[in-house]
């Protein structure tokens, strides 16, 4: 039995007893973690999900965390003379170890949920929730047009909490805004405290290699987070 999984953003055909290496998980060496978003399931009686199989999950033994390859960067613009700047990169990654596919059950195996955690707040994979219980319904007779008024009042309130306007920053528009926030990045004190590392990663993450930088994103954030 096969099975393809996706995390990290990545998708991989695993089978018990591979090893493989996939985006930094937050765990620790001798963990066991499961991967829920399984898009396929192998074998005599194939499952496709839509996009998940129900259900369905690939448990890991995590053996450690480790460093990919490093990768050079090189920047040079044209018409700017001396302006180029070379800097390396390690991705952090995990190697985990296939130990079992569940085609069906991995909801109530009881084994943590693999995280991705690289630094980014990249989503967790999503974990098979529990039916909620319906609310009995209140008499039509009750219900009123006051308290919808009041909820759309309230609506904008809850969205200005979650995260600042960032596209404030110069050369962020509505499209680059909902990359960040996909990225897990909503405020600008979380642009303000990038480091060189993180500025790295983000520009793999945008495709617009040397913008941060040549648009003063983190000195921008910093202004806008004191006012």
């Amino acid at each position: 039995m096969f099975a393809v999984m996706k995390t990290g953003g990545k998708q991989y055909k695993v089978q018990s007893g591979d090893t493989l290496r996939v985006e930094k998980l937050a765990a620790n060496a001798g963990d066991k973690v499961q991967f829920n978003e399984v898009l396929m399931v192998g074998g005599d009686s194939p499952v496709v999900g839509s996009p998940v199989v129900a259900g369905a999950g690939v448990q890991a033994e995590v053996i450690e965390q480790i460093k990919g390859p490093k990768t050079i960067n090189f920047v040079k613009r044209r018409r700017k003379h001396s302006s180029k700047r070379t800097k390396g990169h390690r991705q952090q990654l995990t190697l985990v170890k296939i130990t079992e596919i569940l085609a069906s059950g991995a909801d109530k195996s009881g084994v943590m949920a693999a995280e991705n955690g690289a630094g980014f707040g990249i989503a967790a994979a999503p974990v098979a929730a529990k039916p909620a219980k319906k609310k009995a319904e209140a008499p039509k007779a009750e219900a009123k047009a006051e308290p919808k008024k009041e909820a759309k009042k309230a609506a904008p309130k809850k969205a200005a909490a979650e995260g600042d306007d960032l596209k404030q920053l110069s050369g962020v528009g509505p499209a680059l805004e909902k990359k960040l926030h996909e990225a897990g990045v909503t405020t600008f004190a979380q642009i303000a405290a990038w480091t060189e590392e993180d500025v790295a990663a983000m520009d793999e993450k945008l495709s617009f290699k040397g913008r941060i930088e040549r648009e003063g994103w983190i000195a921008q954030a910093e202004e806008l987070a004191k006012g």
